[in-house]
């Protein structure tokens, strides 16, 4: 050994890593554009090839090697063992090129890896925290090695997309949801904790399958299940006091009275009801600038009544109030049709989250008879079923409205309700159209169609940037409804003249960024922030936004 790597490296801690330890280590190693000087220090000579490589020419590398790969799966597989390895080019190459690899470490393509994610597991990342480790999930949590954990995301596997119950398979939720919180708002990698507690599946194909890698037991239901949330939650805000809870894909019946329970007593949301809610809600207000409409002129009526649709309505309920209106006013705009009918007052079918929007009409069991009775401007698809906006369907919105605003947010691309190219040709290139998964641009009749994407993508991340920036106690209503309209503010008038209500996805920074500010406002506003005001709050959330450039080490 020499002198050299005998010396204590300068500025770096006794234990920092060297050899071959800091090449496995994903936060740290920087592969081959470790330099001369840090290779001969940190012990790396002869573990790499000679050649010193920029990270430039590392990014040029991964593209050449990603866009090789033969399916969107192999991609996936691809990104993921490179975020394994080296978490700041994977963030690089995300960051430069997110229109492109946004549908591959996310929807459509996450949902065929959740599918698949015992078969194509090479390296576990995240906490597996299962109903095995009741009476110890601190402990469990602090076999994490980052302590500063400011955002954890937290799935039961449930209701993963529109797939359904892929118990512990879901993890890939939480894993692609913490890298887009990296790569659109700038939470640093190690600040993101994804969990996926294992309380059993009740997919007979899960458990029978020798690659689950899940417990291959019936789920947890009753008191049992309450009390293993109740003890995490209470494990997470003593281990990780700063961290934000993000509540991803649980079942409507549990989402909705979990949410109910804890929004109030921790930093905690549910992306699926409030994320979803303020994303459509920032499509709308965009929409009705292309339409040359007011929010108070529209009649909503969605298809599917779950965590989504519900989310929605309640967040449209709150901004018609914003404008005037009453709440049993703002709530007679919102129809909901559910699995069996239009949801209305002499049902007795219905659960607490629907009851609020069960209006007095004649029973309709037919959604085509839905549009026809109600004669709604906004369609809102969010039932997790393909195919489910027909052609006399759309043909209908466009014979009552001059420019119908057609929502088909189901996810993955394969459940969704239209594609792109059908609600156009459908409403004579007359709708407004955006969908949960993206799907290419559209000609017709000599226009080019450019689709909005109502992603999540564009809320949470900036909802959780402005959450840590003010340290919130807690995450409110009003915060979603302030992103929705920070977030509609974005779409320039270039966007919509494509008949784009969202901003390009090459702005998710900049986007995330003002929607940060507009949550810390009101936390502030509220007196919900954990720290004082900084001077300069705008500067403040951007100083805060971790940039994938490599550190020096000497």
């Amino acid at each position: 050994m020499s002198s050299a790597q005998q010396q204590p490296v300068p500025a770096l801690p006794p234990d920092f890593p060297q050899g071959i330890r800091l090449l496995n280590d994903p936060v740290r190693n920087k592969g081959t554009a470790f330099t001369a000087c840090e290779r001969e220090a940190l012990g790396l000579r002869g573990l790499l090839p000679p050649r010193i490589n920029t990270q430039e020419q590392q990014v040029v590398r991964v593209l050449e090697n990603l866009r090789r790969q033969s399916s969107d799966l192999e991609k996936y597989i691809y990104l993921v063992s490179l975020q394994g390895r080296n978490e700041t080019l994977f963030y690089r190459v995300v960051i430069d090129h997110i229109q492109e690899l946004m549908p591959l470490i996310y929807t459509p393509t996450v949902g065929l890896a959740c599918q698949l994610y015992g078969h194509i597991l090479r390296r576990p990342r995240g906490l597996f925290i299962s109903a095995q480790d009741c009476g110890e999930m601190a402990q469990v949590l602090r076999n994490w090695p980052h302590q500063d954990v400011r955002i954890a995301v937290v799935t039961d596997g449930e209701r993963i997309l529109g797939l359904g119950d892929l118990g512990a398979d879901g993890m890939g939720i939480p894993v692609g949801k913490l890298a887009l919180y990296t790569a659109c708002a700038g939470i640093h990698p190690t600040q993101c904790l994804p969990i996926t507690l294992d309380v059993g599946t009740d997919n007979a194909e899960r458990r029978d399958d020798p690659l689950y890698i899940g417990l291959p037991q019936p789920r947890l239901r009753g008191a049992a299940y309450d009390g293993l949330i109740d003890e995490f939650i209470r494990a997470v805000t003593q281990v990780f006091p700063r961290a934000l809870v993000q509540l991803e894909d649980f079942a409507n019946a549990n989402a909705f009275r979990l949410l109910a329970e804890f929004r109030n007593q921790v930093c905690l949301f549910d992306d699926d009801i409030q994320g979803t809610g303020s994303v459509v809600l920032a499509g709308i207000y965009a929409g009705l600038r292309l339409a040359g409409s007011r929010l108070v002129d529209q009649r909503f009526l969605f298809l599917g009544a779950g965590e989504a649709g519900i989310g929605v309505g309640e967040l449209i309920v709150a901004a018609l109030q914003a404008e005037g209106l009453s709440q049993a006013e703002a709530r007679q705009r919102c129809w909901f049709f559910d699995s069996k009918a239009l949801v209305v007052q002499e049902r007795t079918d219905l659960a607490p989250h629907k009851r609020l929007f069960a209006h007095a009409h004649p029973p309709v069991g037919d959604f085509a008879a839905a549009i026809a009775a109600l004669r709604p401007t906004v369609l809102i698809g969010a039932c997790g079923m393909p195919g489910k906006f027909t052609r006399p369907m759309l043909e209908t919105m466009a014979a009552l409205n001059e420019r119908p605003l057609i929502f088909a947010l189901s996810n993955p691309t394969s459940k969704s309700e239209c594609t792109a190219q059908q609600a156009y040709e459908w409403t004579g290139g007359r709708a407004i159209f955006a969908s949960g998964s993206p799907f290419p641009p559209v000609a017709y009749e000599g226009r080019t169609f450019d689709p909005g994407q109502a992603n999540n993508a564009y809320i949470f991340p900036g909802v959780g940037l402005g959450a840590i920036a003010c340290e919130t106690r807690c995450v409110t209503d009003e915060m979603f409804f302030a992103a929705a309209k920070a977030l509609a503010g974005e779409v320039a008038e270039a966007d919509l003249n494509a008949g784009r209500i969202f901003p390009p996805l090459s702005h998710i920074r900049q986007v995330s960024a003002q929607i940060a500010l507009a949550v810390a406002e009101v936390a502030y506003a509220r007196g919900l922030a954990g720290r004082s005001r900084p001077a300069d709050l705008q500067d403040h959330i951007r100083s805060l936004m971790y940039e994938p450039e490599y550190r020096n080490y000497l």
